[in-house]
């Protein structure tokens, strides 16, 4: 089977026999043999091959809010899946077992057609990329979106916003929405614990919104790691002035986990805290994520419930009209 394929994933460094994969912003060099840094992209006779291409390792029906997108199909399903490895190497993931690994299972086989086949009898409306970072298994995610979107699916990047360039200009073409981790407002931490880079992660968020992707940011707050007033406030202000007041910014409270298993778990009110920074920088939607609070939608102007939710489970109490309120007509930003 031949895809839809507009980008080349790699470029051959001028002079030299290496390769300099495109995929992400580490523009990894690799020499023959050679695997990127996340650990799953490989120089094959000079080509760039992705390792786990067909081989997803995780792969679940999740409501589309734990994802977490609120403004998009509420209430829906999303067929969610990963595979191994990522481009960063956070000591508080989540996921590690599967994003800090880079053998492959060659043993589970999925092309794109059964991919979307799936999602398709789990009565998905859409498809996610998530669980790793989706951006290391571009080409495999590509060709299932592509499929995806022939068949009226949503198509759902879940990211730590580290795509290059051009994989954001080719992403425009299929993917739907985005919900992107501003993990901190500190360049510094990005690079030594992180193993990214802050102002690469905003350019992305630029990059994504000017492309048309829906995006909804999410923080995970640590205390004493990226909760400081300070940071909070600038972190706060980019999103309401480079992004757009509407983008809805989800504030996650930690739990210890992977390698920070001493670190204490963020408190309901350091998220309140940080809610009320969010709301003087003039964000319209926030919401808490992680605690037993309701994520609620209310129209921003005359304040009427849209959308009730609890934990991941959202009901529609008012039925938007062509993304409108149904009370006062006003547009209500999202995917619906």
């Amino acid at each position: 089977m031949t895809y839809h394929k507009t980008m080349k994933y790699y470029k051959k460094e001028e002079g030299k026999e290496k390769i300099i994969c495109l995929l992400c912003r580490h523009s990894c060099k690799l020499k023959e043999g050679q695997v990127g840094i996340c650990g799953v992209n490989k120089n094959v006779d000079g080509e760039l091959k992705t390792l786990v291409y067909g081989h997803p390792i995780a792969i679940n029906v999740d409501p589309v809010e734990k994802k977490p997108l609120y403004h998009m199909l509420p209430g829906s399903k999303v067929l969610s899946f990963g595979t191994v490895g990522c481009n960063f190497k956070c000591s508080f993931c989540q996921n590690w077992d599967i994003s800090q690994e880079s053998k492959v299972n060659e043993e589970i086989k999925v092309s794109p057609e059964q991919m979307v086949e799936l999602a398709l009898e789990q009565g998905a409306e859409s498809i996610a990329y998530t669980y790793n970072e989706p951006t290391i298994f571009y080409p495999y995610a590509k060709d299932i979106g592509v499929i995806a979107k022939e068949k009226g699916l949503k198509n759902i990047f879940v990211s730590n916003g580290y795509e290059s360039p051009e994989v954001i200009e080719d992403m425009a073409s299929w993917v739907d929405a985005a919900n992107i981790d501003l993990k901190s407002w500190n360049d510094a931490y990005y690079k030594k614990s992180l193993k990214g880079g802050l102002e690469e992660v905003k350019d992305t968020l630029r990059r994504m919104v000017a492309a048309g992707i829906w995006v909804e940011v999410t923080t995970l707050l640590i205390e004493g790691e990226n909760d400081s007033n300070k940071d909070l406030t600038e972190m706060a202000e980019f999103i309401a002035k480079d992004l757009g007041k509407h983008v809805p910014w989800h504030l996650s409270a930690f739990s210890p986990n992977y390698k920070m298993l001493d670190h204490d778990a963020t408190g309901v009110d350091t998220l309140n805290r940080a809610r009320e920074i969010g709301r003087k920088a003039g964000l319209t939607y926030i919401y808490l994520g992680n605690v037993r609070v309701n994520g609620d939608t209310h129209c921003p102007e005359c304040d009427e419930l849209l959308f009730d939710r609890t934990g991941y489970r959202a009901s529609t109490v008012n039925n938007l009209k062509e993304g409108h309120c149904p009370k006062c007509d006003s547009a209500i930003a999202g995917l619906w």
